[in-house]
C-alpha cells in the first residue's frame, strides 16, 4: 500500500485497504495551534530536543516514522490543546525536520533564521504539516502567526500547510501500525501520508512553502504531546522501538545524532545505543522507555570491572595496566581519564578502577573512591534522584549510586561507583565521529586500536604490544591530568603476565562462573570475564553488570593459554 504513486494534484486522498488506488477525499482543517520547536537545557525525558534523529550529507527527499514494537503500553493521556486535565490517547506524531536553510528567511535581519517543517499526526483526527520560521525577529510574514517564548525577544513565525487530510482517531493500543511519512519533491510539492492501523493511507498534497527539497538532512519521528510544548505520558513498564526511515539517493544509513527539534515531551528515556539500517530504506532504530535502562548515546563504550574494556566499535579486551589512561578524547572540549589501581597483593595482575574524570567544555568533574565528587576541583554533593545543572550546560544527575554527567551536545559519562571499583561507561551524542584513547578503534574497524602516535594494533596483538607500544602511550600526562583531585598519583605499572578465567583455581573458576550464570551472563566472552570480577573483587555483585552488557562484536585475549 505504501508504495502506491502519490497523485499529484494539490488536495487529499485515501487509499482504503485493500484496494491499490487514491481516491479524492475533501480536506479538513488542521488545529489552529503551535507546536514550538525546542528550548532550553536539554531533559532527560524525551522531547524539547532529546531524541535521536538520523542526519545525512545530501538531501532527503521522504522519510517515514514507525514502531518496531511496542511493549508494555496499556495507556497514554495528554493534555488537549495542552490545556489541563489530562485525557486518555491525547497525542501527536511527529516526522521532524532539522533546521534548514530557507530563501523564506530572506526578509530577516537575523543571519541565523532557519526554517523547519513538521509532518504531523494529531490523534484529534487529522494529519497536516506546519510550517515555521525560527528566530525570524520581525514582523511575520502576511498570513503567519507569531510565537515568542516567554522572557525572550526572539520572533518566530508559523502557519499550517493549507490542505490537511482527516484521520479517524487511533487508541494507544493501535500504535505499533501507525507511520508517519514525509516527502519533499524538488518540483515543489509537499505531501503528509499518515497509515492507520487498519492499513489505509490518508495523504495531502500542498505546494512548498520553506523549499525543503533544497534543504532537508535531518529527520526525528517522535510521540508526544498534541501541541503547545505538552506531555504525553505512558504508563510505568512502556517501551518503544522506534524507526526514522530516510531516503536521500543512496543506501548509506544514516548518521546518528542524539538531538531531537520538537517542543513537545513525553515520560520515557531514550535506552542503548541505536542500530543503522543500510540498503532501500536506510534508517535509524532507536529504544525510549520508562523502564530503567542504559543510558541513551549515539555510540557506547564500557570500562567495567578489573579492567574489562568494550571499545565504540565492540571490541573487547582486558587491560590490567595501572595508572591514570586516557580512556576517550572526542574532541578537546570532551576527554574521559580513568585511574585504575592493582589488586595486588591478592591479585597482582589485575586491576581495577579506583576514579574516573571528565572534562567537558570548560567544565571539570571528577569521581574518586570512595564515593567523593568533585567539581571543578571543589567538593560536591548531588542527592540521589536529584540533577545539579552546570552553568555551561552541562548536568550532574545521580540515581542511587551512578552519577551521570552529559553535556548538551549528547556526550555523557555514567559511573557506577561500588565499594571499591567503579565501572564506566562513555556515550557520544554523535556517531560515527573521530574518537581516540583506550576505548576507540582505529580507521572504523572493529579489530584495530591505535596508540597515541598512529601506531595501529590489529587483533590478535601481543601482550607486550598491547601494555607497551598501546598501553603506555595513552597514559596521562601530568599537565593533562583530570584526575589529581582524586589524591596522589598511583604506580605505574602493568601486569607480569596475562590474567584470564581460565587462570584461577579450576574450583574457584567453576564457582564465580556458576554465579554469573545464575545472574542471567550468557555470551562465553562475558562469563569469562564475569567469572573473573566476582572472584578478584571477591563479590557476586559485581556480576550484575554484565547481565545486561552488550555481546562484544569482536575478543581480544593477548596471551590467553588455551
Amino acid at each position: 500500500m505504501s508504495r502506491i504513486p502519490m497523485p499529484t494534484r494539490k488536495a487529499c486522498f485515501k487509499a482504503t485497504y485493500p484496494k491499490t488506488e487514491w481516491e479524492e477525499v475533501p480536506c479538513a482543517t488542521p488545529p489552529n495551534r503551535p507546536y514550538p520547536p525546542a528550548r532550553g537545557r536539554r531533559q532527560q525525558t524525551v522531547g524539547n530536543g532529546t531524541d535521536f534523529s538520523g542526519e545525512v550529507t545530501n538531501f532527503i527527499s521522504s522519510a517515514t516514522g514507525s514502531f518496531d514494537s511496542v511493549t508494555g503500553v496499556t495507556s497514554e493521556t495528554g493534555n488537549v490543546g495542552g490545556v489541563p486535565p489530562a485525557v486518555a490517547n491525547t497525542y501527536s506524531l511527529q516526522l521532524n525536520t532539522k533546521p534548514f536553510t530557507s530563501s523564506v528567511c530572506g526578509p530577516s535581519p537575523n543571519p541565523n533564521c532557519k526554517g523547519w517543517q513538521q509532518f504531523i499526526y494529531s490523534n484529534s483526527g487529522v494529519a497536516f504539516i506546519q510550517y515555521w520560521l525560527l528566530q525570524y525577529n520581525t514582523a511575520c510574514p502576511a498570513g503567519w502567526n507569531t510565537f515568542s517564548f516567554p522572557m525572550s525577544a526572539d520572533i518566530y513565525c508559523w502557519e499550517n500547510g493549507p490542505n490537511a487530510v482527516g484521520v479517524p482517531v487511533q487508541p494507544i493500543a493501535n500504535l505499533a501500525s501507525l507511520r508517519v511519512t514525509g516527502t519533499a519533491n524538488a518540483g515543489g510539492t509537499d505531501t503528509v501520508i499518515m497509515t492507520t492501523a487498519a492499513g489505509d493511507l490518508n495523504a495531502a498534497n500542498q505546494d512548498s512553502i520553506l523549499n525543503l527539497a533544497g534543504g532537508w538532512q535531518g529527520a526525528e519521528f517522535i510521540i508526544v504531546g498534541d501541541c503547545c510544548g505538552s506531555d504525553a505520558t505512558f504508563n510505568a513498564g512502556s517501551t518503544l522501538v522506534v524507526r526514522t526511515t530516510v531516503h536521500h539517493g543512496n543506501t548509506t544509513g544514516p548518521s546518528c545524532v542524539l538531538e531531537g527539534f520538537t517542543g513537545e515531551t513525553n515520560n520515557l528515556t531514550l535506552v542503548g545505543t541505536p542500530a543503522v539500517a543500510m540498503g532501500p530504506s536506510p534508517a535509524i532504530v532507536s529504544t525510549q522507555s520508562n523502564v530503567a535502562g542504559t543510558p541513551g548515546s549515539c555510540a557506547g563504550a564500557a570500562g567495567i570491572g578489573d579492567t574489562h574494556l568494550r571499545t565504540f566499535g565492540g571490541l573487547f579486551y582486558d587491560f590490567q595496566a595501572t595508572g591514570d589512561f586516557v580512556l576517550a578524547q572526542a574532541s578537546p572540549d570532551f576527554v574521559v581519564q580513568a585511574r585504575q589501581i592493582s589488586g595486588a597483593p591478592t591479585w597482582p595482575d589485575a586491576s581495577v578502577n579506583k576514579a574516573v574524570a571528565t572534562q567537558m567544555g570548560k567544565t571539570r568533574v571528577a569521581i574518586c573512591l570512595p564515593a567523593r565528587l568533585s567539581i571543578n576541583g571543589k567538593n560536591a554533593r548531588v542527592n540521589d534522584g536529584a540533577t545539579l545543572s552546570l552553568p555551561d550546560g552541562v548536568d550532574v544527575s545521580r540515581r542511587g549510586n551512578t552519577y551521570l554527567i552529559a553535556d548538551q551536545s549528547g556526550d555523557s559519562v555514567s559511573a557506577e561507583v561500588n565499594a571499591t571499583w567503579i565501572n564506566v561507561s562513555v556515550g557520544l551524542g554523535h556517531w560515527p565521529a573521530k574518537v581516540r584513547g583506550l576505548l576507540a578503534n582505529a580507521n572504523g574497524n572493529v579489530n584495530e586500536i591505535e596508540a597515541r602516535d598512529g601506531a595501529v594494533l590489529t587483533n590478535p596483538f601481543t601482550f607486550e604490544d598491547l601494555y607497551h607500544r598501546y598501553g603506555d602511550s595513552w597514559r596521562v600526562p601530568p599537565e593533562e591530568s583530570l584526575l589529581s583531585v582524586c589524591g596522589q598519583k598511583v604506580q605505574r605499572s602493568i601486569p607480569k603476565r596475562p590474567f584470564y578465567a581460565n587462570d584461577l583455581d579450576p574450583k574457584l573458576q567453576q564457582r564465580t562462573r556458576a554465579v554469573c550464570a545464575a545472574a542471567g551472563v550468557k555470551v562465553d566472552a562475558l562469563l569469562d570475564a564475569c567469572a573473573l570480577d566476582v572472584a578478584v573483587i571477591g563479590r557476586e555483585t559485581a556480576a550484575k553488570v554484565f547481565a545486561g552488557a552488550p555481546a562484544p562484536v569482536a575478543v581480544a585475549t593477548p596471551g590467553l593459554r588455551r
